[in-house]
């Protein structure tokens, strides 16, 4: 069995519900949402980090807190969608698990994250231009993951057992 299992994507491919749902098939596990683990050591919401302090510090806290979740083992690591752009984090990643990329199709992601208001990235004009942009930005290091998964046509269950698959061998 693997040491970690580490999932990327854009916002709404399913990472945080995926993690969780492989957590309960995989009780020694623990599923850790950084996103999550972010708000509640910086004591704010991630839209909030953006507005009063940058992404870059944001980028920061996010370096960081891969570094501390990546150095335990069985684990269930849910990343935000730009944390594999940074190359330190990416090799982090890549070191201490198994790295699956749940690629989405961009008209399901916007779908799912059109009333989302707490994703500070499209809180703009054109939200479905900047996910478009920003995700032919991210796949060229998404694809840098040890395994991708289209999930467009899987559901949950389907992609949990491709991931169970990988990382049971």
């Amino acid at each position: 069995m693997v040491t970690n299992i580490i999932l990327v994507g854009m916002p709404g491919c399913g990472k945080t519900t995926i993690g969780a749902l492989l957590a309960e098939k995989l009780p020694d596990y623990v599923h850790i949402d950084l996103d999550s683990v972010i708000e509640r050591t910086a004591g704010m919401k991630i839209s909030d980090i953006f507005e009063k302090y940058s992404e870059d510090y944001f980028r920061k806290l996010e370096y960081d807190t891969i570094k501390l979740c990546c150095a335990g083992s069985k684990r269930i690591i849910s990343t935000g969608g730009g944390a594999f752009e940074n190359p330190d984090n990416r090799a982090t990643l890549l070191k201490f698990g198994k790295v699956f990329y749940l690629k989405t199709n961009p008209d399901i992601l916007y779908d799912r994250l059109k009333e989302d208001s707490a994703r500070p990235l499209l809180q703009k004009e054109n939200p479905k231009e900047i996910l478009n942009n920003m995700l032919k930005k991210r796949e060229q290091n998404y694809i840098k993951a040890h395994y991708i998964i289209d999930t467009d046509l899987l559901d949950l269950n389907e992609i949990i057992g491709l991931i169970l698959d990988e990382t049971s061998s």
